[in-house]
């Protein structure tokens, strides 16, 4: 099994301390800093992100091989900007609750909780996805990226909805 996935460990250990950084660092609060900028700034780069991955595939389906590749090379640099920047906004700021009311309360939760699920599962997903390319473990490779693409561009829509959704709402 080590041959054919050579970053197992190093993509299981990542995709459990991702998780649990993310959550720890939410606890953390770091007083005297203004990064109430970075919303829409991470909501935009989740946005690039669904961009990206839409012309990555279309790139791949014409066989455009190292356009996907370095597509796939941005998306996922965009999506470890998102992480930083949404970390360091939460850190530095009071949590946003949402404001809305009635069925757009329930929209919003909906979203956001299968948003915030599936941005956990995401990440071994993104990893061995693209360790299988790196790998030249092509057929793997896209047999794994049908189930990651959908997800990952699930995240990345929703991100920005959510943002959409609770902007009208920050202080």
């Amino acid at each position: 099994m080590h041959a054919k996935e050579p970053y197992r460990n190093l993509i299981i250990v990542l995709s459990v301390a991702i998780p649990v950084a993310v959550a720890v660092l939410f606890r953390v609060k770091i007083p005297g800093f203004d990064l109430s900028f970075l919303p829409p700034v991470y909501a935009a780069i989740n946005g690039v992100t669904a961009l990206l991955l839409v012309v990555a595939v279309v790139f791949i389906k014409q066989g455009q091989r190292a356009r996907h590749e370095m597509t796939m090379k941005v998306a996922l640099g965009c999506s470890a900007a998102f992480l930083v920047m949404y970390v360091l906004y939460h850190m530095t700021s009071e949590p946003t609750p949402y404001g809305g009311e009635g069925i757009f309360q329930i929209v919003y939760y909906v979203i956001l909780i299968s948003h915030i699920t599936l941005s956990v599962g995401i990440v071994p997903l993104v990893l061995f996805t693209f360790s299988r390319a790196l790998a030249g473990n092509f057929e793997r490779h896209r047999k794994l990226a049908k189930f990651t693409f959908p997800i990952w561009l699930y995240v990345a829509v929703t991100g920005v909805i959510v943002y959409l959704m609770i902007r009208p709402y920050y202080a």
